[in-house]
């Protein structure tokens, strides 16, 4: 069976505003976004394997199994100027096959994530 191209969807509820957000794509950010005063989207386009296996330039990975998305922040983001260089580290190797079969099915799946840790600065 052929990879199938899936869309994950990561929602940042509150991030910081004049704060700049990014996905990682390989070793660089990716079309960096600077957050308003509302939820922050990305869509990340990868295929999963028919041994559900997440892959792509979005998708990093750690050992044989762990794979997960990155979120730049702050320097990170390309935004030179910010008091913050931080990524969020998100995990994608632990999805639950109904869910995979639903995104194979054509479905987004969504996670929204906290923008904002307890002191108030971005969440990674």
């Amino acid at each position: 069976m052929a990879d199938s191209p899936i869309t994950l969807r990561l929602t940042i509820a509150d991030p910081i505003p004049g704060v700049r957000y990014s996905l990682q794509k390989d070793d660089a950010p990716f079309e960096p976004v600077t957050a308003v005063e509302a939820p922050l989207s990305f869509d990340v386009p990868v295929r999963l394997s028919s041994d559900n296996r997440f892959l792509g330039p979005f998708v990093r990975r750690e050992g044989p199994t762990r794979r997960f998305v990155y979120i730049r922040i702050g320097t990170s983001a390309g935004d030179h100027a910010s008091p913050w260089s931080r990524r969020a580290k998100i995990d994608i190797h632990d999805v639950p096959p109904l869910l995979l079969n639903q995104a194979r099915e054509g479905r987004t799946l969504e996670v929204v994530l906290p923008g904002r840790g307890k002191d108030g600065s971005p969440t990674c």
